[in-house]
């Protein structure tokens, strides 16, 4: 047997290239790991610890063939395979997975590589090729504990995230690994069953080179792959950095109430220098306090994510003193396996300055047609009534001739002024359960005469599927609106007809007047402009009537439409909730019907 081998340094080399090699390519392979992907963190984890266990096995073999030690092929070095590649993907598990990184996260991490790379030894010892073997409980020791600090070396190294980190992380573990083996493989006193002859050592060189060629090629393919991978990560993270720091809008990250990123927008809109104005303080600083509480609710994890994806108003001061108002909308998501908020801030102070003016400019449009209209209204009664006075001053007529014409102008301006009045400021009334009914045939019985006048019929029927119709509203406003679509409908009959007129109660508890009309009708587009002020069909309409109108039922909680079609009618249908007081009862089916005018 040629002894010339054992002790050949070159060896030792070859062995700790492979093992470094091996220890960068499982590195590479999970560094781009996220928590938000498990099945493919573990996927990509359980390939890392094959890799890696397989150069610790390339590295044993290779290690074996520097000592005087014989290479078993049995059992155990398929078990010493398994173990390992279990230690290992427990270990990445613990620190890749773990929702926080602790101490003690990273010291079970430290064991268990520990443990993968002494398997390798110490499995193979129970190998029956193995006559005797005893251990030496200092150098085991020694040897777990080299390869302990390898490993926490390693992990400090990537915590740091440092550009040189997978590098220098591999050259440590090729390192402690290879002390670890020489320590161990001289701490374990071992007789075998058979001595190394030269054939044995023969076929030894023949299974090195084949392990070196399968491993080497396993190795490399895991690397390639892992490259590929790593680069298709790094183009994908490339474009979604070009996204969030080019973005208008401001995209931040928030942790413990505290800003953890900020992209260059973000630091534009508060005025900041730089990062370090705004990283790592509250994120409370800046925001109005009476927001403080909206906030903080957006940011709650048991939020739904419906509610958390809709845009809040919220206002910030910047760095600057500036006050600017934006929209908010908040996404929980994980960092390094860790909760975290992202936020998108839009700032809308322009759009709240120019929404400001539009509405500036509405109100002045609106005062400005209200007083043309005001003034067009009130000007024809004033002149009549300029010349009325101008007439009697002369002393030519009776004084008085005309108060009567007098007296319905001033009735006529009053009128409009307590209209305008109704409109333009909210007046206290006293609300009470108003008999729909008995109010509807008041008002229908008033107007009786009317209709004889306009050669007009009034059809009323009610429905009587209850004694009483209740609404909660003021009385003098109902008999208004009521009088004033009663006598609409009747003016706008020039030859005579009927104005239908139907009460009743439907499923969804809601009271309906429908008043119809058989007049012109009015066309489309101007059934649109229906209640707006001053617009009116009759030649001595001022159009507030039906303004006051709509406001009435408004604030009655109803609703009022109108239907039109020209040279048929219009129908004008008023809901208004049913609210009926406390010990009404009495249920009746019948239909009372009434045939005025």
């Amino acid at each position: 047997m040629d002894h010339s081998v054992y002790g050949n340094p070159y060896y030792l080399l070859l062995s700790l290239a492979v093992m470094c090699f091996a220890s960068y390519t499982a590195l590479s392979m999970v560094e781009p790991l996220s928590a938000k992907v498990p099945r493919h963190a573990k996927l990509s984890m359980l390939s890392a610890a094959s890799v890696f266990s397989l150069g610790l096995w390339t590295m044993h073999v290779v290690s074996l063939l520097a000592s005087d030690r014989i290479l078993t092929l049995d059992w155990t070095t398929v078990a010493a395979f398994v173990a390992g590649v279990l230690m290992t993907f427990g270990a990445l598990c613990v620190f890749h997975l773990a929702p926080r990184k602790t101490l003690i996260n990273e010291g079970i991490t430290a064991v268990l590589y520990a443990s993968a790379s002494l398997s390798m030894h110490h499995i193979t010892i129970l190998s029956g090729q193995i006559q005797y073997y005893d251990v030496q409980t200092q150098g085991a020791i020694l040897s777990f504990a080299v390869s302990i600090a390898g490993a926490f070396a390693v992990i400090v190294l990537l915590r740091k995230k440092l550009a040189y980190s997978k590098i220098l992380g591999s050259i440590i573990f090729g390192v402690s690994n290879l002390v670890m083996h020489q320590i161990s493989i001289h701490s374990i006193t071992i007789q075998y069953r058979e001595l190394m002859t030269t054939e044995r050592f023969n076929e030894y060189l023949l299974l090195l080179a084949f392990v070196l060629g399968l491993a080497t090629l396993l190795i490399i393919s895991f690397s390639l792959t892992s490259w590929f991978s790593a680069k298709k990560l790094a183009d994908m993270d490339g474009r979604y950095k070009l996204l969030v720091e080019n973005s208008m809008d401001t995209i931040a990250l928030i942790k413990d109430g505290k800003w953890e990123y900020v992209n260059p927008s973000g630091i534009r809109m508060f005025e900041a220098a730089g990062e370090s104005d705004l990283l790592g303080r509250c994120v409370f600083e800046r925001l109005e306090e009476k927001h403080r509480g909206t906030f903080s609710r957006l940011c709650q994890a048991d939020m739904p994510e419906i509610e958390a994806v809709k845009p809040v108003e919220l206002e910030w001061t910047t760095l600057g003193g500036k006050r600017i108002f934006t929209e908010t909308v908040r996404t929980l998501t994980a960092l390094s396996g860790s909760p975290i908020e992202q936020v998108i801030i839009r700032d809308i102070s322009e759009r709240k300055k120019n929404e400001e003016l539009l509405i500036q400019a509405e109100k002045l449009s609106i005062a400005g047609e209200l007083a043309a209209g005001i003034a067009h209204e009130i000007r024809n009664p004033l002149t009549s009534l300029k010349g009325f006075m101008q007439l009697i001053a002369t002393g030519r007529v009776q004084n008085n001739r005309y108060f009567g014409i007098m007296n319905a102008e001033l009735a006529r301006i009053e009128t409009i002024v307590s209209e305008l009045l109704m409109l333009s400021k909210p007046q206290a009334y006293d609300y009470a359960y108003i008999d729909l009914r008995k109010l509807m045939k008041e008002s229908v019985a008033g107007l009786v005469m009317l209709a004889k006048q306009h050669h007009v019929r009034i059809d009323y029927a009610q429905d009587g599927g209850q004694l009483s119709l209740w609404v909660l509203g003021v009385d003098i406003q109902l008999r208004q609106v009521l009088s004033n679509l009663i006598k609409n409908a009747i003016e706008s009959m020039h030859s005579g007809g009927i104005v239908r007129i139907r009460l009743l109660l439907e499923n969804d508890g809601m009271i309906v007047i429908r008043i119809q009309d058989e007049g012109i009708g009015i066309p489309q587009e101007q059934l649109a402009r229906i209640g707006q002020p001053f617009y009116t069909t009759k030649e001595k309409g001022t159009g507030l009537g039906l303004m006051v109108t709509y406001k009435i039922i408004e604030n009655h909680d109803g609703q009022i439409t109108a239907e039109s079609e020209p040279g048929i009618g219009t129908t004008f249908s008023i809901r208004l909730p049913n609210r009926k007081p406390t010990g009404e009862q009495g249920i009746s089916h019948s239909l009372n019907r009434k045939l005025l005018g």
